[in-house]
């Protein structure tokens, strides 16, 4: 049975988190308004193009720049709710100074990969200005996949310590159940998420020869070898149901919309702002607008897909396992360890939510355990 008090929490912790979330959307898109109303966008573009004038350099320095004004700007929110909010619920074990060097990371790992991307994307619009879109939507689509396929070797180390897991037992079982799945992996390791938070967490990372089973330290040492085979059973899921080349597809198309979106909004900001054409380093903001407008207009739709799927992977890990007692006090420990609303409103679920919520899943399990 669930803690009560956990659940009060849960409810108080995710109200935060949803009016932080809006708060951020609306302050980034005021922001980002200002920058091209105020002309302080024209203005930068010509600091820019003062120290340099070659193009692709030029288009570095204007992201950089704007980037850690963006980050300047936001770290009061940024630390309230990564460091104060979670510590105020019991959620981090993280010092102040481990915090800051994780944002630090990962503001310059955002920097570089942001920077490569944005290069790409001026570089489309440079060769192929009305056809740029397309193009940019295909780079996209390959860029995730690359990025998926190296973030266990390359990235995730940067932020997190893996090591194999120790436990015999728990291994072999883990892997006869991929056995089962017909599905190759690359070993099961157990992420430190201690030093950090209290969470539990639990995933296949990584893309053909980078698959791994990866146990957080915080799951592993709470949960029992039953609990944790359902909760993989789940991620195998995705595995077998090709869920992630399915959401891979998925983003090719909605990448495609848009881009194509973006480039409407880019030609018409243009012509009212009297920018010189789809380039003009002044339009950037243009294009942040755009790609953001859109990614909001379309993230019920997302996240209405992407329950769909998890329900086919709960499904699926009820039926490899036949264990709905492991499956719902696996969710009922997640629910109070996470700090996960059990029942959050209908409209948030709709909006908010990219997998059904804990008390879906539990209905789910005892549907299982007791069969009309």
């Amino acid at each position: 049975m669930m803690d009560p008090t956990r659940q009060q929490k849960a409810k108080e912790y995710a109200r935060i988190k949803h009016r932080l979330f809006a708060l951020e959307i609306i302050l980034t898109a005021l922001g980002l308004v200002l920058v091209l109303t105020t002309g302080l966008s024209v203005w930068l573009r010509d600091v820019v193009l003062s120290i340099t004038t070659q193009p692709f350099l030029a288009i570095a320095l204007y992201f950089t720049i704007g980037m850690i004004g963006y980050g300047i700007l936001f770290l009061p929110m940024a630390f309230y709710s990564g460091f104060i909010l979670p510590h105020r619920y019991d959620l981090s074990n993280q010092s102040v100074q481990g915090w800051v060097r994780d944002a630090v990371k990962g503001g310059v790992l955002s920097l570089v990969l942001g920077t490569l991307v944005i290069e790409g994307l001026y570089l489309f619009m440079y060769l192929t200005p009305q056809w740029w879109w397309l193009i940019a939507a295909t780079f996209i689509v390959i860029f995730t996949v690359v990025l998926a396929n190296l973030s266990p070797i390359l990235i995730m180390p940067l932020f997190f310590k893996f090591i194999p897991l120790d436990d015999a037992e728990l291994v072999q079982r883990l892997m006869r159940l991929t056995e089962r799945a017909k599905t190759r992996v690359n070993g099961v390791y157990t992420m430190i998420l201690s030093d950090r938070t209290t969470a539990a967490n639990a995933a296949f990372m990584g893309l053909g020869n980078t698959k791994r089973i990866v146990l957080g330290d915080t799951l592993y040492g709470n949960f029992t070898h039953d609990e944790i085979e359902t909760i993989l059973a789940h991620e195998l899921a995705h595995q077998v149901h090709h869920d992630i080349w399915r959401a891979i597809a998925v983003q090719a198309i909605l990448s495609v919309v848009g881009f194509y979106f973006t480039d409407l909004v880019l030609r018409a900001g243009v012509a009212y702002f009297g920018f010189d054409g789809i380039t003009d380093l002044a339009a950037m903001p243009l294009l942040a607008l755009g790609l953001g407008a859109f990614g909001l207009l379309t993230m019920p739709l997302g996240n209405w897909y992407s329950r769909q799927r998890e329900v086919a992977a709960d499904q699926y890990a009820l039926e490899m396992t036949r264990n709905p007692q492991a499956f719902i006090s696996a969710f009922e420990k997640l629910a109070d360890q996470n700090l996960a609303e059990i029942e959050p409103e209908a409209w948030v679920e709709w909006l908010l939510y990219d997998h059904p919520s804990i008390g879906k899943r539990l209905e789910m399990g005892h549907a299982f355990q007791t069969p009309a």
